[in-house]
């Protein structure tokens, strides 16, 4: 049998196709069930989080177990098989280990040496265990990359290489590495709201307190949970846990300098209460195992209704009573183009009806189409279409507007287009100055895979949204630390070990085995030996017993180590089948000792695994 693993991850793919393949708990159950009973498989794990999907298995065929384990992501994951299948990875044997080993240091994370993977690692494996997929190689493997991933992280740097995906992204919130206000003096002071109550949210509860906001409030679908956390951040501000966090100068707001964290309060509220603690909240952190949108754009924009910071430029939002928002355009006076056909008056009309459509679907338009977008019909975008091209078209209504109406509300269109980046695609327009963005009064870190938080929100005034796509796309700029080197090395040391050890315990039944038959023969030996000296006395024949054994033993010590040294080594698997034939095993026997151990270790795997837990 042999380590498969064939998954999709942010190196290999988009954002987009992650999302999709995104995979619950319960289909996570699923695709574990059925991996085990396919025919190549006998053993599997899913690792999956917000930034990869990886399905590790003991196969017995490599090609029939790729094949195998790639359709079996397809057909959970919901992403059609030729869709996923130029975005998949394959390792097999040691490249399956040292992936997972690299995987749990640090060094293939969208920020190089986070440190929550090692939990999602445990979480994996746990899972496998409890619907018993997880077998020796796969308890083997996960155990003993925990290990590695906390070697990793207390014998280098590798910390300072990068940080947590909450700490990375809170950083972009703030600014950006390198630029703007650091994230310590951004966050201090601020209210917070964490939606979801799992490993991830606990992380951001966690690094906020510690950065020294002033309150945090965290909701969740199931309330002990959203409770329980609360719970903890209290305990760990009575405990004084938060105390080192360092004041930072001109904060006067709770706690004082050099014990904003100390200050921090936590209460817990029902998923209900979202919308109206996202009015309260300055910065919302979302981790949520939803399918579908926590927070619509609509919410967003009605949470900073009146909080933005003055009207320039026209751009607050307006939320209308049915829910519907759009921007205020700016009066203007770009534009010098005559004959347009296109009646604007009857765009923003048309907008105006098309309440609980979301912002991209109630600003802007294109001509290639989306009539029921603009709120206009197809015969009289293709005719601005014909018009943009220089066409001659009837214009509609012609007595009733007036070509300055026309230059006005055109000009009106091309600023739409250029600050909602939506343009006609048979026509750009003017260059237009570029209008500034007031200042985010709402920052959104969005950590869930698929995303919780509408991306519509990217364009709402006032709102800073920074998601998994932003994370991946400034991550390419975070440098690498001195350190990466040494956790390589250590990396490839523990693949080696690992190699070694899982070569040597490949050939431990075939040994095992030809000792059970040498004690065989001994008894078989004995037993004639009564039979030809049945008056031979107890003592007598208890020392020749012990006589034989000895010389059998010794005869079987030398060899059976070296055999062992040897399969440990590179190519080693062929000394196994060696003995086997050289000593005629039964290869029952051989695979009767080997399932025995097997059943032994994943009980005592299992046992240590959820002890920790």
């Amino acid at each position: 049998m042999s380590l498969l693993v064939v998954g999709l991850s942010h190196r290999s793919a988009p954002v987009s196709v992650l999302e999709r393949a995104a995979l619950s708990q319960d289909a996570q159950i699923k695709l574990l069930q059925d991996t085990v009973a396919a025919e190549p498989a006998a053993e599997a794990v899913v690792l999956a989080t917000c930034n990869r999907i990886e399905l590790y298995a003991d196969v017995d065929k490599f090609h029939a177990g790729v094949a195998e384990l790639s359709t079996l992501l397809a057909q959970h994951s919901g992403v059609g098989l030729d869709e996923l299948t130029p975005y998949l990875y394959v390792h097999y044997e040691d490249r399956a280990v040292h992936h997972l080993f690299s995987v749990a240091c640090g060094l293939d994370s969208m920020v190089v040496g986070e440190g929550q993977v090692l939990g999602q690692i445990k979480d994996s494996l746990a899972l496998a265990q409890d619907v018993h997929s997880a077998g020796r190689l796969t308890n083997d493997l996960f155990q003993q990359a925990l290990r590695v991933g906390k070697r990793a992280h207390s014998e280098t740097g590798i910390d300072r290489a990068g940080q947590s995906l909450v700490t990375f992204g809170l950083q972009q919130l703030a600014g950006g590495k390198g630029g703007g206000a650091s994230v310590e003096s951004w966050a201090v002071g601020k209210k917070a709201l964490v939606i979801g109550a799992g490993s991830m949210s606990s992380l951001a509860a966690a690094t906020l307190a510690r950065l020294g906001v002033a309150e945090i409030v965290v909701a969740n679908r199931t309330p002990d949970r959203a409770e329980r956390l609360a719970q903890i951040i209290n305990e760990n501000r009575e405990n004084n846990q938060y105390a080192g966090v360092a004041g930072v100068a001109g904060y006067d707001g709770p706690g004082g300098a050099g014990g904003a964290g100390a200050s921090v309060s936590a209460r817990a509220v029902p998923m209900e209460s979202v919308p109206f603690e996202l009015t309260r909240a300055d910065i919302a952190v979302s981790c949520t195992g939803a399918t579908g949108l926590v927070l619509t754009a609509e919410a967003i924009a009605a949470a900073v209704e009146g909080r933005v910071p003055g009207d320039e430029a026209g751009l607050s939002p307006r939320t209308t009573a049915t829910g519907d928002v759009r921007g205020v355009l700016p009066p203007t006076s770009i534009g010098t183009d005559d004959g347009c056909p296109l009646d604007l008056t009857a765009v923003q009309t048309g907008q105006a009806g098309q309440a609980g459509q979301a912002v991209q679907e109630s600003a802007g338009f294109s001509v290639m189409g989306e009539a029921a977008v603009a709120g206009m019909d197809a015969a009289t975008l293709e005719q601005h279409a014909a018009w943009v091209d220089n066409g001659t078209v009837d214009r509609r209504d012609a007595a009733r507007r007036t070509p300055d109406d026309d230059r006005e509300l055109i000009a009106a269109l091309a600023l739409t287009a250029a600050g909602l980046g939506r343009i006609p695609e048979r026509r750009r327009p003017e260059a237009v100055a570029g209008v500034a963005r007031p200042p985010a009064v709402l920052s959104l870190l969005d950590l869930a895979m698929p995303r919780d938080v509408d991306a519509a929100a990217h364009r709402l005034p006032g709102v800073r949204l920074v998601d998994i796509e932003t994370l991946a796309e400034a991550s390419a700029d975070v440098p690498m630390a001195a350190d990466v080197d040494q956790v390589r090395r250590i990396v490839a040391d523990e693949v080696a070990a690992f190699g070694a050890a899982l070569r040597a315990a490949h050939i431990t039944p075939t040994v095992v085995a030809l000792r059970a038959m040498a004690a065989d023969v001994v008894a078989g030996e004995i037993a004639r030996l009564d039979g030809r000296l049945p008056g031979l006395d107890e003592k007598h024949r208890a020392e020749i017993t012990q006589t034989v054994r000895r010389v059998v033993d010794k005869l079987l010590h030398a060899p059976t180590v070296r055999v062992k040294q040897l399969a440990a080594e590179p190519g080693g698997a062929g000394y196994a089948d060696a003995l086997r034939t050289l000593f005629d095993l039964d290869q029952e026997t051989v695979a009767s000792v080997s399932r025995a151990d097997r059943a032994d270790e994943n009980t005592a795997a299992n046992a240590e695994n959820r002890g920790r837990a």
